[in-house]
């Protein structure tokens, strides 16, 4: 059994990003700059979002935190990112979600112009993405991409089960790995909530991507020997014993499914920190398709 360790391979990355940006100012070019919208103080997020403001930092970008209230219209919000897509001086930013429940987040979404949407959310996106076209390539499914390829983990072939279809890592992940190429030309089985006898597909497959939200909800008995796996869960448990009143943990009981895994990702320090390392890589991507 292997680790995939993806706070080395994010630190990898942030390092060869670095390198990029030290070459654009050695050659008298703009440093890029990402912005991200908070809305609120949700605790998770005020997290999240500082991570990225010191990762723009440690890889020389600039950065732009847009702190709102909570109880902010969604007119008011429109107007700010109006602002953020007609500002040259940024070039991607992100809304931080989840929204307070009076705004519509769709509509929020929708309104970032594809060409900063780093998170690659906008449909346009979405769509160039399933069409294998250069576009930003939403940041957690990226990160799984990167991860299966800096680990030369071969997919072609393989039988692929994804857990959980939501539009930010399920649907695609799914599409990722049935693209021509490595990582990819896997035969992919998408399930979720509502599918009868989830476990006869867990039971078959080469590689399980898990963005189900369930804690340890895939155990030793559901999988295979020599299974990749590859945990996208990131959930809060509330434990006492320990000094924050909580454990993070994933979608896999890791000390049971450990044992029969010929690779497998930790919660954390697998696919978290790689998200914000392929939002780092969007961004400069952002700013060569300006140049």
């Amino acid at each position: 059994m292997k680790i995939i360790d993806g706070k080395k391979i994010s630190n990898q990355i942030k390092k060869e990003i670095k390198i990029e940006v030290d070459q654009i100012i050695k050659n008298g070019g703009r440093i890029p700059h990402l912005a991200a919208v908070l809305v609120g103080s949700d605790g998770a997020s005020l997290t999240y979002v500082g991570s990225k403001v010191r990762s723009c930092e440690q890889v020389g970008f600039n950065s732009t935190l847009v702190k709102l209230a909570d109880d902010i219209s969604e007119d008011s919000l429109l107007e700010k990112i109006q602002e953020l897509n007609n500002d040259d001086e940024i070039d991607g930013f992100i809304v931080q979600l989840p929204l307070p429940r009076h705004i519509n987040e769709e509509k929020i979404l929708m309104a970032v112009n594809p060409s900063k949407d780093v998170d690659g959310f906008h449909p346009t996106n979405f769509g160039k993405m399933a069409l294998n076209m250069k576009t930003f390539i939403s940041a957690t499914p990226y990160g799984i991409i990167e991860l299966l390829k800096r680990y030369k983990i071969n997919t072609s072939g393989k039988n692929t089960v994804v857990i959980g279809r939501s539009n930010i890592v399920g649907r695609p992940i799914s599409i990722l790995m049935s693209r021509k190429g490595n990582p990819g030309d896997s035969t992919v089985t998408l399930v979720h909530s509502r599918t009868i006898n989830l476990e006869s597909f867990t039971k078959k497959a080469d590689i399980i991507i898990s963005a189900l939200g369930v804690p340890d909800f895939i155990n030793s008995s559901m999988v295979k020997k020599g299974v990749i796996i590859i945990d996208v869960g990131i959930t809060r448990v509330e434990d006492e014993s320990q000094p924050k009143g909580y454990v993070i943990k994933g979608d896999v009981d890791f000390d049971s499914v450990k044992e029969k895994a010929s690779y497998i990702t930790p919660v954390p320090g697998g696919v978290g920190p790689m998200t914000i390392a392929m939002l780092l890589k969007n961004t400069l991507l952002s700013k060569s398709l300006k140049n």
